[in-house]
């Protein structure tokens, strides 16, 4: 398609296309900002400057480069909420390389899937997650050139070397960028579930990353004299985009680590660093508003507290507007497109329930349900009554790459004419506000955590005493739903504990996945065509 312009649009397109990148807004803040903070670790108590910051991602972006890691090379790390963390991210982009932060919650055998699909040149993990990771690495069948470890005190396993021997001696000037940048360009990769044992790699691009900065940016609203502090995992969309390392040093801000999630140090942070913001999932949220009201910290410099994951009920939101902040915010969205409805502090508590309305750039949109499983058009939309439910669409070319890597499939199955069909089912208002009322599949949400029924029946399956299996989620006032699973025996002495041990010892299941409830029944309903009927467990439940 060609297009007539009234202007020379040439240094325009050139200078937008290969200068508006992520790498070029944080060197903006090192150059204009450098003797201000922008990382601060507790557990160590160190802080880095911008400039210091930027000499730390240097000397990795150096290493790495010598090893021959470049343009769309991936650097896949599982590692805490660290400071290597930040390098890892910042190192990838001034190489040209995809930043691939891995869930550490998974099992050996699932990290091993992810790293076949996308087969890393370096992947570096944190010392405390050295079994794990060891089990991947032996797993996979691509293995990485360069391996890494992180806190690594003692020797490390052969053809593995300590992050600190890794970038010791390396320059802290900026790499030569030997490299043509480009906004389309992959800059990380996120894994979210998949149906099956397959995950899915999402790619962001480099005009997501500075689009998804500037969401946050706009939403909260984010600036230079802001400090955030992220409480879920940074390997989640959630966790590097809302308030994490990415619009927060984009903006100049101040990203203070948590490395894992206690609601009383969370508090204590919150109260002795001054932090601006808060973000998080609604169970943290929750056990933050228990602790407080048992042991009051002083909050006065937060301006708001942010979640994702779920809606939060009226009489909820004006708990934790009490005993928490005034200022409460909730976001709704997937990996694939970060959040696309936002509830503000105005909203609420009057709309708690809802999932808010579409975000600035973004376009929601509800769209009949076919009988058929097929996709509706995206303008066959269901009325604005609060009542016709249908299947919540999301448009945001902002923060999307409409793709998954390396996965035509399920491309196709999720993306449809500039729209992610997101499976869940809602209503919506005549102000839009978007109420989310189910799932189209069977998909689990435990703890902001996505998951599959077929992967954990298909472990359950594996077991010599199994027939077969069906997985359904059952409500939970803590996680929202937990793992239920039903079973039915080969053989008549199978017990509950035979089944908690042998999904708790699979390598193919990460914990949040392991079943909390067992039935062993005598038979599952079935469709005409053999499939199980989940709903119909469901509805029994």
């Amino acid at each position: 398609m060609s297009h007539e312009y009234t202007y020379d649009i040439s240094m325009f397109r050139d200078t937008f296309e290969t200068r508006f990148t992520y790498l070029n807004g944080f060197l903006r803040n090192v150059s204009r900002f450098g003797s201000r903070p922008a990382l601060f670790d507790p557990h160590s108590g160190h802080r880095w400057t911008y400039r210091e910051l930027n000499a730390e991602a240097n000397r990795l972006a150096h290493a790495l480069r010598a090893d021959g890691v470049g343009k769309n090379d991936v650097v896949m790390f599982t590692l805490l909420n660290s400071p290597e963390f930040v390098f890892c991210y910042l190192a990838a982009h001034k190489i040209g390389a995809v930043a691939c932060p891995v869930n550490y919650r998974q099992g050996a055998g699932e990290i091993a899937l992810v790293i076949d699909d996308s087969t890393p040149k370096a992947f570096i993990y944190d010392a405390e997650f050295g079994e794990l990771s060891g089990g991947a690495l032996d797993l996979c069948e691509s293995k990485p050139a360069i391996k890494i470890v992180v806190g690594a005190d003692d020797a490390v396993p052969a053809g593995q070397v300590r992050y600190a021997d890794y970038v010791a001696d390396q320059p802290e000037n900026d790499p030569p960028i030997d490299f043509d940048p480009h906004i389309y360009d992959e800059t990380t990769r996120l894994y979210t579930s998949g149906t099956t044992n397959r995950p899915k790699g999402v790619p962001i691009n480099n005009i997501n990353e500075v689009l998804s900065a500037h969401d946050v940016m706009m939403h909260f609203p984010l600036g230079p004299t802001d400090r955030t502090m992220n409480m879920t995992p940074w390997f989640h969309r959630g966790g590097i985009h809302s308030g994490g390392p990415c619009p927060t040093l984009y903006a100049g801000g101040e990203v203070v680590i948590l490395r894992d999630f206690a609601p009383k140090r969370c508090l204590e942070y919150a109260a002795k660093y001054n932090i601006s913001f808060l973000i998080g999932v609604p169970t943290i949220i929750a056990m933050l508003a228990r602790t407080q009201e048992r042991t009051p910290h002083d909050l006065s410099a937060l301006r708001g507290i942010v979640t994702m994951g779920a809606p939060f009920e009226k009489s909820a939101c004006e708990k934790y507007m009490k005993l928490l902040t005034p200022n409460i915010f909730n976001g709704y969205g997937t990996t694939e497109s970060f959040w696309n409805t936002f509830l503000r502090p105005f909203d609420l508590p009057d709309n708690a329930g809802s999932a808010g309305r579409s975000c600035t750039d973004d376009e929601v949109r509800i769209v009949k349900l076919r009988e058929d499983g097929s996709h509706s058009e995206p303008d066959d939309l269901v009325p604005h009554d609060n009542v016709a439910e249908g299947e919540i669409i999301i448009s945001s070319p902002a923060k999307s790459a409409f793709c998954y890597y390396n996965n035509p499939e399920m491309t196709e199955q999720k993306f449809y004419k500039g729209f992610l069909y997101t499976g869940d089912v809602g209503t919506w208002d005549e102000n839009e506000f978007v109420t989310v009322r189910g799932r189209k599949d069977d998909m689990i949400v435990s703890a902001g955590e996505n998951i599959y029924p077929p992967q954990i029946e298909a472990v359950l399956n594996d077991h010599p005493k199994v027939a077969e299996s069906a997985v359904i989620g059952a409500p939970d006032k803590l996680r929202g739903e937990v793992v239920a699973a039903y079973v039915v025996p080969s053989d008549p002495s199978l017990t509950v504990e035979e089944l908690k041990e042998y999904c708790t010892n699979s390598p193919m299941l990460s914990s949040y996945k392991w079943p909390r409830i067992y039935n062993i029944v005598d038979s599952l309903p079935h469709t005409a065509t053999g499939k199980i009927m989940h709903r119909a467990l469901r509805n029994k439940a």
